[in-house]
């Protein structure tokens, strides 16, 4: 008899399950956590102190995504940890392997890859059946944008910080970028050679965007910290967790991101239009 097949996370490596499903999960990631807890939430016995949905979640807190208690982590017996590549330190998932845990990674980059990561992680790793607001999510980006092509070409020149002192914004490759761009978005730094590029204010000014999208996650712009920086210039403040994350907050991220830029730059300007 064959040997079964050892499935593969998104970066290709394997991940050993049990020969059960899981039945003690712990998650690094908020997006994950949600995705999770939205589909069974009795899986889940561990998440970070940044795992904010849902609003009820009561689960032992192992840390932040950077810095989790690894020894804690242990403490839990997990069946499989979730992580991912960009929030995740890999030390820490190493040290985790190292202990004998299954680690899961999810490396999401663009809406395509966060549809069919979130099934394979759903299904495969935690054994689960694909969940009805997975295919809600698909639905609702359906009519938006596909494969990466963006709902309105001459959309309005667009930079997005996600950060201040000093200022980076959303350059090429990120998932944030893609759900904007398929809302007609056009960023300005797309292309820069760095996925969150550190640009002074002064060059960002002189990019002359003719909107600024500020999301209130990784740092939280308000209408008081943010705007004020880009005098003359409409400014979006956007729903951090419906332009970040990846998980059940995709089945109102299209309407609640498309309601923010209306609101700013209005729906015949082009972040709105569909």
């Amino acid at each position: 008899m064959a040997a079964p097949t050892v499935p593969r996370d998104d970066l290709d490596l394997p991940v050993r399950l049990g020969p059960r499903p899981p039945r003690r999960v712990v998650s690094l990631v908020p997006s994950l956590t949600e995705a999770v807890a939205a589909t069974a939430p009795g899986l889940l016995v561990g998440a970070t102190d940044w795992c904010s949905h849902p609003a009820d979640l009561s689960v032992t807190r192992i840390g932040g995504t950077k810095n989790p208690d690894v020894p804690r982590i242990l403490a839990l017996a997990p069946d499989l940890v979730l992580a991912n590549d960009e929030e995740n330190r890999r030390p820490d998932l190493d040290a985790l392997r190292a202990a004998g845990i299954p680690v899961w990674v999810t490396d999401i980059r663009t809406l395509d890859d966060a549809l069919s990561s979130l099934h394979r992680l759903l299904t495969t790793a935690c054994g689960l059946p694909r969940p009805p607001w997975l295919d809600e999510a698909e639905a609702a980006w359906a009519p938006v944008g596909s494969g990466g092509t963006p709902a309105l070409g001459d959309g309005p020149r667009t930079v997005v910080p996600i950060w201040r002192r000093p200022w980076m914004v959303l350059g090429r490759d990120t998932f944030a970028g893609d759900l904007l761009r398929r809302l007609g978005l056009r960023l300005v730094h797309a292309d820069h050679p760095e996925r969150y590029p550190a640009v002074p204010l002064p060059e960002l000014l002189a990019c002359r965007p003719e909107l600024v999208v500020l999301p209130d996650e990784p740092y939280r712009f308000t209408a008081e910290d943010g705007p004020e920086a880009f005098p003359g210039t409409p400014a979006a403040l956007v729903s951090g967790r419906h332009l970040t994350w990846y998980g059940p907050s995709l089945v109102t991220a299209p309407a609640v991101l498309r309601r923010a830029l209306d609101h700013s730059y209005g729906p015949g300007g082009g972040a709105g239009a569909s």
